[in-house]
């Protein structure tokens, strides 16, 4: 984990004063206290001034406001599972935690919809929503941690965004607190509303640069009857990534196609015996559901679809153990990278699903070309691949090689019409890359809309776009 060289930096009195008023024993000053807050799930850590953990959507806009009078900068954060800095603070920032921002939560069936505090965990909405016969659609494999409130800012998805989309697709509207310390109220409780300009849409995602989510009207879809899984085998990559192709071009849309590359296969196997066969160099995870009438047919059409020449086998799980058994692959991955790898680089690249051939094709090039080891996996349905170079940072050949190697794998993805980051955001760890992608007049305009929502410059400063 690198740490900000820079020292811890202590609020003045009169400030933490004010604060000590606003939030009692929720304000944590103490740097012992202070030091957990300083870090995400990147390698980035910087020491906060503050941490404030609020309890109400008063008390946010009030923090917002001080900072702003005091020209602060403020960082908000759930639970830290984000990837890249986003949640890192500056040297001297307040970081506000909404982990115990819990005041509301509740489900109404009738409109199909929930209405929750942004310190609510993914779980915790999931089970209350099933409760009734309902769940969001956005699954990230931190659902169990990760707050609701970090899943809008990073518009964090999962397996399940291949059929049901994004948050951007399943929330409604939103309550904030802009960067200028006014209450905002966005979206309808409908699922049609034209009046004005998307601001709902424009907030997620957007990883606390424009304003801090409290709370969100989140859009429901009632339980599949059924759901099938089906493990689909290959000897090589390019096969795989073709039966991905064909699978998405057919009318029954998989609520989860996962892919894991024969590196990805190797790993796992070296800790664990998964009965795979020995020429097995591609794997793909598929799932299915709907209705109980149709369950097995569109099943069978999947397994259909997912045969091709370079296929060596698609099996059918026929009860909770066999998905158990099929998924214990692709769950043993991420132990496995963080035994071999623990500080490997991890993108989450997406391309268009007719370029994963040759996506898949130029990342082993470059593998070869770096003499960097590439280990590739991901939501193939939509593609996603989250692409880990396993480089070792005490290797002089290899932490040479890496940002090169990592520059390369940046064009390659661009130069097949897709994009820097499907779920995991910018932070500070991409946004050096953010101009390859985005045009001038696009990032003018972006910072634009940066300073309209935050005039002062004190949310999340340095994190998602390139200084102006």
């Amino acid at each position: 984990m690198s740490t900000s060289d820079a020292p811890r930096r202590e609020l003045p009195p009169a400030l933490a004063r004010e604060l000590e008023a606003l939030f009692g024993d929720d304000l944590l000053l103490a740097a012992a206290d202070t030091w957990a807050y300083g870090y995400d799930n990147s390698r980035l850590q910087t020491p906060p001034a503050a941490v404030c953990l609020a309890r109400s959507h008063e008390q946010v806009q009030a923090l917002l406001q001080l900072c702003n009078r005091e020209r602060v900068p403020l960082v908000a954060r759930g639970r830290g599972t984000g990837t890249t800095g986003a949640s890192v603070p500056p040297p001297g920032a307040i970081v506000l935690s909404l982990e115990r921002l819990r005041g509301r939560l509740e489900i109404e069936p009738d409109d199909r919809l929930a209405v929750a505090a942004a310190g609510f965990t993914n779980q915790e909405l999931q089970e209350a929503a099933a409760a009734h016969g309902f769940f969001w659609p956005p699954d990230p494999t931190s659902a169990a941690v990760c707050t609701l409130g970090g899943n809008l800012a990073y518009n964090s998805a999962g397996p399940r965004a291949v059929k049901y989309g994004t948050p951007r697709e399943n929330t409604l509207g939103l309550l904030a607190v802009t960067g200028a310390g006014d209450e905002l109220r966005t979206g309808v409780r409908t699922t049609k509303g034209v009046v004005g300009y998307d601001l709902t849409r424009l907030l997620i995602g957007s990883e606390g640069t424009l304003a801090v989510i409290t709370e969100a009207t989140l859009k429901l879809t009632p339980l599949p009857e059924a759901k099938r899984t089906l493990q689909a085998i290959y000897r090589d990559i390019r096969s795989a990534a073709e039966a991905v192709s064909a699978l998405m071009a057919q009318p029954v849309t998989p609520c989860a196609l996962e892919f894991m590359d024969g590196q990805a296969i190797e790993m796992v196997r070296r800790h664990s015996d998964l009965g795979l066969p020995p020429e097995a160099r591609a794997l793909l995870m598929i799932e299915v559901d709907g209705s109980e009438a149709a369950i097995d047919a569109d099943a069978e059409t999947l397994r259909r679809v997912a045969r091709n020449p370079g296929c060596l086998a698609v099996e059918l799980a026929r009860d909770p153990a066999e998905v158990a058994r099929l998924w214990r692959t692709r769950k043993a991955l991420s132990p496995a990278l963080r035994n071999v790898a623990p500080k490997k680089i991890n993108e989450d690249v997406v391309v268009p699903v007719s370029r994963l051939p040759a996506l898949i094709d130029g990342l082993q090039a470059l593998s070869r070309e770096h003499g960097i080891p590439i280990v590739n996996f991901g939501h193939a349905g939509n593609g996603n691949i989250h692409v880990n170079l396993l480089f070792d940072p005490d290797d002089p050949a290899q932490a040479a090689a890496a940002g090169p190697c990592l520059g390369a794998v940046f064009d390659l993805v661009l130069s097949l019409g897709g994009t820097l980051s499907g779920e995991h955001g910018i932070g500070r760890v991409k946004r050096d890359f953010v101009a390859r992608e985005l045009s001038p007049v696009a990032l003018s305009l972006m910072q634009g809309i940066r300073r309209q929502f935050d005039p002062n410059g004190i949310l999340a400063p340095g994190v998602a776009l390139p200084p102006a």
